[in-house]
């Protein structure tokens, strides 16, 4: 009997959930970049000229270079220790759990840094929104994964980064027009507004069927997956009425793609992060997860996030703000294409596209600025930012969840996304000094350090594409 289940779409429903799951992965994103905008307000090197009357709170937080590289870095040891916990999180509260804990973790952080007085309390809020985001990229591609109609679910899982690089295209937009010394709090305040009414959406979001079904919920699996694949069959029930024994012949493909994801060791119980260290038929997705996090970071991608007016201020010192905003704007428009392609031509075969891509343009990009190309360094460091976004940067959030046993999912993403956010630390404290070390204080020599990141992307793609099968 049909029960008018298509695997191959979501209900409306279905797509809704998967918006608010999102949220906390465009709140990560937005994060990234939401100091770059207002750098200059927020630390009072603009002047505030307004002949209104002064508010109650500060309108700038004095701070040198220094400090601000601090408040901008302590965000990534904030995504650490969301990291290393979320898979506690993740088994114990389920996937809806991890997210409403980082919604609220991104509500009590944003708040704070858009009402903070003092450098400390911008410090507090910039370490709660990196909790947040260390939680959200360990739980948003999982849950994605778990939800997803089987025939889509690349597709499905590439709208993580797609989410992402929305949030950064965002707060740069909006920090163009915020960046004032009486409006840039706003650009914070919208942050813990938008987390806010997700949690109070969530009432209408159920758990994953995946998570139900592996926790012995079978009644409650078999109705989520009705919700978010379109059946309409009700539940029926095996006659001794046991949990364990509950079934729903009539939800047909539903059912059966939820079992298929649980997976024949489904009985196992979740391991942690030590014993998924010490487990030796895991090395190899551990292996995998980690060289794919590490392309990601060691590709020097938030090295030009972070740092992109930086990097162009002495070739185009009035244009820095756009051309930041230039590339976040291809940054999204690139992370199209491999929503349609991901399932056409696989996962390897992007991954491989998109770092010779970003290879190509590491290289080019440090040749422009050793020479004084400046339309040539201009030019690729926006295909190196286009290559980075149709591979390097969606495919490894897809990848947790494929190449994982269910039972070890949870800790492999913990491990693999703490790898991702430790790199992500070392390459935003160490990018600027090491290119004056490299430069030797010549401008003309500022290009050494992207063949630097270049040499790294180049040993962790090939020691991924040599382990890595489809």
């Amino acid at each position: 009997m049909s029960s008018g289940h298509d695997s191959r779409r979501f209900t409306t429903y279905g797509w809704a959930t998967c918006i608010w799951i999102l949220v906390v992965s465009f709140q990560y994103g937005y994060h990234i970049s939401v100091l770059n905008q207002i750098q200059a307000v927020l630390t009072c090197r603009v002047p505030d000229n307004s002949q209104a009357p002064k508010p109650y709170l500060p309108v700038c937080i004095p701070m040198t270079d220094a400090t601000f590289s601090v408040l901008t870095s302590v965000y990534t040891i904030g995504g650490l220790i969301g990291s290393v916990f979320a898979n506690v999180i993740m088994d114990s509260a389920g996937r809806k759990g991890a997210v409403e804990a980082s919604s609220i973790a991104y509500v009590f952080g944003a708040a704070a840094m858009s009402v903070a007085g003092s450098l400390w309390l911008l410090v507090i809020g910039r370490v709660l929104v990196g909790i947040a985001a260390g939680i959200a990229l360990c739980v948003g591609p999982i849950f994605l994964s778990e939800i997803a109609p089987s025939k889509i679910r690349g597709a499905v899982g590439v709208l993580t980064q797609f989410a992402i690089v929305i949030g950064i295209m965002t707060t740069q937009a909006i920090g163009l027009q915020l960046a004032t010394p009486r409006t840039w709090r706003w650009v914070l305040t919208a942050s813990a507004v938008l987390s806010a009414v997700q949690g109070g959406f969530s009432f209408w979001i159920n758990e994953s069927p995946v998570y139900l079904a592996r926790h012995k919920k079978i009644k409650e699996a078999s109705a989520a997956a009705r919700k978010l694949w379109g059946a309409t069959a009700p539940v029926v029930a095996s006659q001794d009425d046991d949990e364990e024994n509950v079934s729903d012949p009539l939800l047909g493909d539903a059912a059966s793609d939820v079992e298929e994801r649980r997976g024949r060791d489904s009985r196992d119980d979740a391991i942690t992060v030590p014993q998924l260290l010490s487990a030796s038929n895991l090395r190899k997705p551990l292996l995998i997860v980690s060289f794919s996090m590490l392309c990601q970071q060691l590709s020097g991608v938030n090295a030009v996030l972070y740092y992109s007016n930086d990097i162009l201020s002495k070739s185009l010192p009035d244009l820095g703000p756009y051309v930041s905003l230039g590339i976040t704007v291809v940054n999204v428009m690139m992370t199209f294409p491999p929503i349609f392609l991901i399932e056409r031509i696989g996962r390897k075969k992007l991954l491989s596209l998109s770092g010779f891509g970003a290879l190509l343009s590491l290289w080019c990009v440090g040749f422009g600025l050793d020479t004084g190309y400046v339309t040539l360094a201009s030019v690729t460091i926006i295909t190196f930012i286009a290559s980075f976004a149709i591979g390097i940067g969606p495919i490894p959030f897809v990848m947790i969840p494929e190449v994982s046993p269910p039972h070890a999912v949870s800790a492999l993403s913990s491990v693999g996304l703490s790898l991702n956010w430790i790199a992500n630390f070392l390459v935003g404290l160490v990018f600027l000094p090491l290119r004056n070390l490299l430069s030797h204080g010549d401008p003309m020599k500022e290009g050494r350090v992207f063949y630097v990141f270049a040499s790294m992307l180049a040993f962790c793609s090939i020691v991924l594409l040599s382990i890595y099968r489809e």
